[in-house]
């Protein structure tokens, strides 16, 4: 896969991480522990696409 296409994928996932976030955090009753994992998630996916971006300036 294309660096390109895969920053895009990792995008399109930390952007649906932050609706699902967002969607967890205004519903009644919702789960930290699921909102927590969420927000780990799209950290891990953000610092990926930091280095991959970082890695193909060099």
């Amino acid at each position: 896969m294309a660096l390109s296409a895969h920053l895009h994928e990792l995008a399109e996932k930390h952007r649906q991480l932050d609706r699902r976030i967002s969607e967890e955090m205004s519903r009644p009753g919702s789960d930290d522990v699921v909102i927590r994992r969420m927000k780990q998630q799209k950290l891990k996916i953000k610092e990926e696409i930091n280095r991959l971006s970082s890695a193909s300036r060099h």
